[in-house]
């Protein structure tokens, strides 16, 4: 983000005491730019994809397919298929045909999907219920936009990383290629995690003093464990936050030098407007929070939990974390329902849930 994200001390959240010689008392956020933080995300999403789609060898498989856990929209799968074929791919997007009713896609987005390149189910051979696209292997970057918009504009996917892909070649066996930017394979690790974070800490560099020039190693072998990925494959944004998907909400992860703090925040409610009920509210919720605090800054509510980087210990962040993925997802819906606002991921961009065909765009947010 453009703007600084203000922390409480440390010695309040995690018993580690800071050394009175430091303040970490920091300035309170006057901007967020955080539909920045989810472009960049879809650019990277789009680009990743564009050079799996390239080098896929014929007869792969690749499916993506929207969350439905993360994103609320029940049995509904939305989701979109690619094969690969001789110098060819052949993709299919779900239709209304195998969508719940309330989560079919309404006229406009129908029009959209025309507007974007598919044919409407049944046209192109073998496409059954699905919408059908056909193209060349040289367009590949053309047709990983499409996919991405597809996705996000379409089928409502906020971010990324509510997205789950699963890549087989042939025989149907696993392929072993690189993230799709924070999309999450199917295939992944089923390790304890604390078993994962000893050892993957026993590996970490220590740093020229031992602890504060390694801190950002620490910070991102403990994220990278807790997501059952590795460190190299976080998504980082241009301000060097690490970006964490939870639910409805996003969380990120600042790592600061001056004083050594590693910062757990998320913008859980923007465009709402500040008032007496509103910071009574926060100062309740805050009184009974375990860790962190609630406060609201120009016109967006932040949920903060920091870790003291003096002394670091890794139970510490895995707690902030832990706590903060959870309280984000959770309060975001609380105080929209009395407060108004924006969540970063809104309502509107669950796919499909209009009582009447209209104009209603899915996908946008922020």
């Amino acid at each position: 983000m453009t703007a600084d994200h203000p922390s409480m001390p440390a010695s309040d959240q995690t018993g580690a005491a800071p050394e009175h010689h430091e303040s970490v008392l920091l300035d309170e956020p006057t901007t967020a730019d955080l539909r920045a933080k989810v472009t960049e995300a879809w650019r990277e999403f789009a680009r990743a994809l564009g050079e799996r789609l390239r080098t896929l060898p014929v007869g792969a498989h690749l499916e993506l397919t929207l969350d439905p856990t993360a994103s609320g929209t029940g049995d509904a799968v939305y989701s979109v298929s690619v094969e690969v074929g001789e110098g060819r791919v052949v993709a299919r997007a779900v239709g209304n045909a195998t969508l719940p009713q309330g989560y079919r896609l309404d006229r406009a987005a129908v029009a959209d999907m025309i507007a974007l390149g598919w044919s409407p189910p049944g046209v192109l051979e073998g496409s059954g219920e699905d919408f059908g696209l056909e193209g060349s292997t040289d367009d590949a970057t053309k047709l990983a936009a499409l996919l991405s918009r597809t996705l996000r504009d379409v089928y409502g996917t906020p971010h990324p990383a509510f997205l789950v892909y699963l890549m087989h070649d042939a025989e149907g066996r696993p392929l072993p290629v690189e993230p799709l930017g924070t999309a999450r394979s199917e295939f992944g690790p089923d390790r304890d995690v604390e078993a994962d974070l000893d050892e993957a800490l026993a590996a970490a560099p220590a740093g020229v003093d031992g602890d504060v020039m390694a801190l950002e190693d620490r910070v991102r072998t403990v994220v990278s464990t807790m997501l059952k990925s590795k460190s190299d494959r976080l998504q980082v944004d241009s301000d060097g936050d690490i970006n964490i998907r939870a639910g409805s909400a996003m969380v990120f992860v600042r790592v600061r030098d001056n004083p050594p703090l590693v910062d757990v925040f998320s913008p859980v409610l923007t465009e709402v407007e500040p008032t007496e009920r509103l910071y009574v509210k926060l100062s309740e919720l805050t009184n009974r929070m375990p860790i962190g605090r609630l406060y609201c800054a120009d016109d967006t509510v932040w949920a903060s939990i920091p870790v003291f980087g003096r002394n670091f210990q890794a139970t510490h962040l895995m707690l902030a974390v832990q706590v903060m993925t959870g309280l984000a997802d959770e309060l975001d819906d609380r105080l929209h329902g009395e407060f108004g606002g924006k969540r970063f991921f809104v309502e509107g961009d669950k796919p499909g849930r209009p009582s009447v065909e209209s104009d209603h765009r899915t996908g946008m947010y922020l």
